[in-house]
């Protein structure tokens, strides 16, 4: 008989790629997960790893396991999802991600509600872009992502995830508060006017530098001048603030407004972002994960 835990760190170790890493990860030592694999390998009564370098791989038999071992620790999941739902309370960890944007105007919020609501419900937050958190959720290290999408970019999202969609973001020029546009466009901006400019965006390959050149060559007909890559929005917005550049930027994190800067729609056309919610399939009937899910669906029908 495979043991299901054991099962579990074989598809940890085909998923992360080192024994440390899955160490680290499930909080045990490089050595006990080695001992656990190689109790399994005996179990199976065949190879399961190989010498790769200085590390290991899977064998083509423990790859025909990996899939198994997907489905029967998502069977087991659902039956502890099933039996959390039959209890009926509230309690134990919940586990969110997100970038800063949705953390401070979304987490925070709903986190301060579960706190109230339900408290024998841990609460844990991680900064994370959703490149990062939604294979993590994925893999069990948290419960509940908010992410985004831009409308031309589909995300992907990992085996046994379930996407939620919360709200869409419109996305707005931003300058300074007393640029000649700004002076100028009481309304929408044509980007074309924009084609001289500084601007700021993103680290290159975040979904938001992609939206900026894709938007700029679309719609305004130029490519971008970047000269400064942040995913800060404090100090995305003290730079366009201090005339060292323009944006086109989602809302959400201007709720509230920003000094020292004007913020214009796009007149060539709306650009919007989604932003959505991701929990494991497995867990849709887990008590904790459906609170997450409620609180941040409530805070963001009030967005």
């Amino acid at each position: 008989m495979l043991d299901l835990r054991r099962l579990r760190l074989l598809r940890e170790l085909n998923a992360r790629g080192t024994i440390a890493a899955v160490a680290d990860a499930l909080q045990f030592t490089p050595s006990a997960v080695s001992q656990q694999l190689s109790m399994l390998e005996r179990e199976a009564g065949v190879p399961l790893l190989e010498k790769a370098g200085r590390g290991v791989r899977l064998t083509d038999a423990a790859l025909v396991l990996v899939e198994h071992a997907e489905v029967l620790l998502e069977r087991a999941g659902l039956a502890e999802a099933d039996l959390a739902a039959a209890a009926g309370t509230v309690a134990g960890r919940g586990r969110i991600a997100g970038f800063q944007s949705v953390t401070l105007h979304l987490a925070l919020p709903a986190m301060q509600a579960l706190t109230r609501d339900y408290p024998r419900l841990r609460c844990e937050l991680i900064d994370a872009e959703p490149e990062l958190a939604l294979p993590a959720l994925a893999l069990g290290d948290l419960d509940l992502v908010l992410g985004d999408e831009w409308h031309h970019q589909p995300r992907r999202l990992p085996p046994g995830v379930e996407r939620h969609d919360l709200l869409n973001d419109p996305v707005h020029v931003i300058l300074p508060a007393r640029h000649r546009l700004a002076r100028r466009y009481r309304d929408a901006i044509p980007l074309r006017e924009l084609a001289g400019e500084a601007w700021i965006t993103a680290p290159r390959g975040m979904g938001w530098e992609e939206m900026t050149s894709r938007t700029c060559r679309l719609l305004g007909g130029f490519d971008p001048d970047i000269r400064h890559r942040s995913n800060d929005a404090a100090i995305i917005t003290a730079l366009v603030a201090g005339g060292l550049a323009v944006a086109i930027f989602p809302e959400l994190p201007l709720t509230g407004g920003v000094r020292g800067i004007a913020v214009r729609p796009i007149a060539e056309g709306p650009v919007s972002r989604n932003i959505f919610a991701a929990t494991r399939r497995a867990d849709g009937a887990r008590p904790s994960t459906q609170a997450l899910l409620a609180a941040v669906r409530k805070v963001a029908a009030a967005l």
